[in-house]
């Protein structure tokens, strides 16, 4: 986040500022403003600053040779435009420039007048006051300038409310003068240790959208989802509906969560940009949302925290869960430990082959692995052991289930807090590259990454998003996990989503490559995106994974897990249809080295 401390006057407030980790310092040269400083003065204090904080000079109307001189004398990095100052003006002065614009709505449309080389700075609609302003901007009209094109917020900011400005605009930057001064163009030392703090507080701490777009009352997204269960869990499921209600009510219990997201999991996660791979794909830039960075090295870790926290909220000392690549059950066993709580994960007997290093990793974390050999002996399986242990223990234990699947309010629950992905992505993208992506590619078990990460999207009606679907050895039945290739609507533990079955109605068999696919239904909210036509669908096989989890080693030194293999295939697919001037951004749901064994497996297809 970059923090710009403005109307510095006295040496000890600028060492100050970039002891405590300003990206810049800003002089005022305009003389009718109480913090005006004269260029010598203001040389002085530059002179004696560390070369990697930039100097800011602000102006107001200014004769064009004065600016440059003024830049000359004092060694500015940029100059800060005040008045009404025209993007010809502009561009003839050859320096750095960051232009004010006011939070008006009739200013949106205006903002593409600005070429992409001069940032833009947001301060209150003031038409009739020169210079800073001081006032407070209307933060709903700056997030949608914020939307269409990258920006620094300013007015009326302090310390008291720039953590929270932070996360309603989500600005690449924040300017304060008088909310940090004991008087005009004296800083407060304790107001600038407070702001600073609190500034990389809201940048850090972006706290998930509750309550943006919930299911009907019955759980219902369209004609998909509800609440299937047997008569004893019917209890159970509605107090788990009313504490998680009450819980994303609570502040303290989203900033609880936030802060573990950012402590302990390690948020926010890198956007990377992937230039070799998009050289080879030979189509457009691919940036990569990088949750295989979090502790635990999958997105998971986000959904299992906020739900130990409502376990903790709840009185519930045991967890339940299932897992399928094993990557939720060892973020499971990791927040348990973490919180205190005892921890059962039920995994499919094939899934515990394939994935035999976290099955190790979850008992190393005080989990106890509970092997399930009924059915396909997989993730389908391990879902209804954990529902029969839950409807024997519903006193104390809560189940912890790990994507947004099952009975309402599970989707709502995990997309909402997987939410955290797509908010930070959105800020990213908009930071690197200038602009919104035209897609976003995301791989689809039962989709709690995808929606994560589509969730700050879905408004956005110029981005497509594409889910991707495990295509496994063939669409043919038993041979894939494409829901939407081969499914039809119907019910499975607890939901009504789209399934592979036959007519009858029995749960068909399915195959991937990755044991995360490799399950019958997806989640409710998809089957109604897709029905509304925001998403769309597209399925990757086996050795289009295998060949794109490759690659993308080769390329970038990324092992992606299987599952996001799919999702880079299906981007490596996609970018030359986008073509070169295109923006993808492709959520990378965590890392392979749980993939080691299967991967060893098909070494032969292996170019030597």
């Amino acid at each position: 986040m970059f923090v710009k401390i403005c109307g510095i006057t006295r040496a000890d407030d600028a060492r100050l500022a970039v002891d405590l980790g300003a990206s810049a310092l800003g002089f005022v040269f305009w003389k009718e403003s109480p913090r005006f400083i004269e260029p010598a003065a203001a040389r002085a204090i530059v002179s004696s600053m560390p070369p990697f904080v930039a100097a800011v000079g602000v102006f107001v109307d200014a004769p064009a040779e004065y600016v440059r001189a003024t830049a000359r004398l004092v060694g500015l990095a940029a100059v800060q435009l005040h008045g009404a100052e025209t993007p010809e003006y502009v561009a003839g002065l050859g320096l750095r420039a960051i232009k004010v614009v006011r939070a008006d709505p009739a200013e949106l449309d205006r903002l593409s007048r600005w070429p992409d080389d001069v940032t833009l700075l947001v301060d209150a609609a003031d038409q009739a006051r020169k210079g800073g302003t001081g006032t407070t901007v209307d933060w709903e009209v700056a997030a949608a300038m914020a939307a269409r094109r990258r920006l620094i917020l300013a007015g009326g900011l302090t310390p008291h409310n720039v953590a929270h400005a932070i996360r309603a605009v989500h600005p690449i930057g924040v300017d304060v003068s008088s909310g940090v001064e004991e008087r005009p163009g004296a800083k407060s030392p304790a107001a600038l240790r407070r702001f600073l703090a609190e500034a990389r507080l809201g940048d850090v701490l972006a706290l998930p959208p509750f309550g943006r777009r919930d299911p009907d009352a019955r759980g219902y997204f369209g004609a998909f989802g509800g609440r299937f269960v047997p008569e004893t869990l019917v209890a159970p499921v509605e107090e788990l509906e009313r504490a998680y209600l009450a819980a994303r009510a609570d502040p303290a219990f989203a900033v609880e969560f936030s802060r573990l997201l950012a402590d302990y999991a390690g948020r926010p996660t890198p956007l990377s940009e992937a230039a070799r791979f998009s050289r080879a794909a030979g189509g457009a830039r691919i940036f990569l949302k990088r949750e295989d960075l979090t502790h635990t090295g999958a997105h998971k870790i986000n959904n299992a925290l906020g739900q130990t926290l409502l376990a903790v909220r709840m009185g519930k000392p045991r967890v339940i869960a299932e897992t399928g690549a094993g990557q939720h059950g060892v973020a499971t066993a990791t927040a348990c430990a973490l919180l205190g709580l005892r921890c059962d994960v039920y995994m499919g007997a094939e899934d515990m082959r394939r994935q035999a290093p976290n099955v190790t990793r979850m008992e190393w974390l005080g989990a106890r692995v509970r092997r399930v050999d009924g059915g396909s002996r997989t993730l389908k399986d391990a879902i209804n052991e954990a529902m029969r242990d839950w409807v024997a223990n519903v006193g104390d234990t809560y189940y912890l289930l790990g994507s947004a699947l099952g009975p309402h309010p599970y989707p709502l629950m995990v997309r909402e807090f997987q939410s955290v992905i797509g908010a930070e992505a959105r800020r990213q993208i908009l930071a690197a590259a200038g602009r919104l992506p035209d897609a976003v590619v995301a791989c689809v078990g039962g989709g709690s990454n995808a929606l994560g990460i589509f969730d700050a999207f879905l408004e956005d009606g110029s981005v497509r998003l594409v889910g991707v679907e495990a295509g496994g050895t063939a669409l043919e039945p038993g041979h894939h996990a494409a829901r939407f290739a081969g499914g039809s609507p119907g019910v499975l533990q607890g939901t009504r989503t789209f399934i592979l079955q036959d007519a009858d109605g029995n749960i068909g068999a399915t195959h991937s490559v990755s044991a995360g696919m490799d399950y019958a239904a997806v989640g409710p909210e998809h089957a109604w995106l897709r029905a509304i036509g925001r998403t769309a669908y597209v399925n990757v096989s086996d050795e289009e994974a295998l060949d794109a989890f490759r690659e993308l080693a080769r390329l970038e030194g990324i092992l992606p897990a299987l599952e996001s293999a799919h999702a880079v295939a299906a981007a490596r697919r996609l970018g030359p249809e986008i073509g070169a001037g295109g923006i993808l951004v492709v959520n990378l749901s965590g890392r392979g080295d749980k993939d080691m064994g299967t991967m060893m497996e098909h070494q032969r297809h292996v170019a030597p």
